[in-house]
């Protein structure tokens, strides 16, 4: 049963609605805007504990300036280079086994896609002593590699769910009609399946991209330095040794939010949809 549309209820539950939903977007948004507050404050507003306060100078130039001429920009360089394989790796291998498990009918065919379905349901905290000791075997530890192939290992199970299931949903009679032809099955997959797949994605795109670039416990594990850490682990190295300095950690989050958020933007005709596809006829 669908809820009642806003329209249709009450005059006074549409009050209320009206005048809690201001209330709840604000709350939603306090810690971002928390954030921003803090990323334009000086240094002596956290030493003095003016932390919600009237900032007493505003250093917006100052603090942005600092985190750019830090090593911030190479953590950056470090994202993109472990997020962009990551999310080509992972895409390109599920539209691949999505293929085989939406397309092909064989023995064991269920099992497969249950198996790559169960990896998604293991807490990745058991996993974190076994993989560190196996990029320490492999000699991938504290490297964009090792970060990058486990990243890839990690969402292929979940980049497959969500291919098979779009594959599953394409019109099986265009396969069929294509074999008649006498067309091979690579050519199926590149010439008619693949083209039908892009709305999915580019939709799984955005995602995934979203999902690397704000991983933070997998960056802490497997790397280490500026050399090899991502921005979100990055951004702790503006912790000084007693203490830590809360407006450069927040100008740098700020600026480690931008990726993905333009990338949605940018993406948004197509993620909205991949998402919306198949939902209606």
């Amino acid at each position: 049963m669908f809820p009642k549309p806003i329209r249709q209820s009450s005059r006074a539950w549409q009050l209320s609605y009206q005048s809690l939903l201001p209330i709840a977007i604000l709350l939603w948004l306090a810690p971002l805007l928390a954030v921003a507050l803090f990323s334009i404050r000086p240094d002596s507003d956290f030493i003095r504990g003016n932390y919600w306060g009237w900032p007493s100078s505003f250093e917006m130039l100052k603090n942005y300036g600092m985190v750019f001429t830090s090593a911030m920009p190479r953590y950056i360089m470090n994202s993109f280079m472990i997020t962009i394989p990551t999310v080509i790796g992972a895409v390109a291998l599920s539209c691949m086994t999505g293929f085989a498990l939406g397309i092909y009918k064989f023995r064991g065919n269920l099992l497969i896609f249950f198996m790559f379905i169960a990896g998604n349901f293991v807490p990745f905290q058991i996993l974190m002593v076994p993989v560190r000791d196996l990029t320490l075997d492999m000699g991938l530890y504290n490297t964009k590699t090792g970060l990058v192939l486990f990243h890839i290992a990690f969402q292929t199970g979940f980049c497959t769910l969500f291919m098979r299931n779009f594959i599953k949903a394409l019109p099986y009679e265009l396969i069929e009609a294509a074999r008649v032809e006498g067309v091979a099955e690579w050519q199926i997959f590149w010439y008619i399946v693949l083209p039908l797949m892009k709305p999915a994605i580019a939709a799984l795109s955005v995602l995934i991209f979203t999902f690397i670039w704000n991983d933070y416990f997998w960056a802490i594990v497997l790397t280490q330095g500026e050399n090899s850490q991502p921005v979100t682990a990055g951004i702790t190295s503006f912790n000084a040794q007693f203490r830590a300095m809360y407006h450069l950690m927040s100008a740098g989050s700020i600026i480690a939010a931008l990726p993905p958020v333009l990338m949605f933007f940018l993406m948004q005709k197509h993620f909205i949809a991949g998402l919306t596809l198949g939902a209606v006829k």
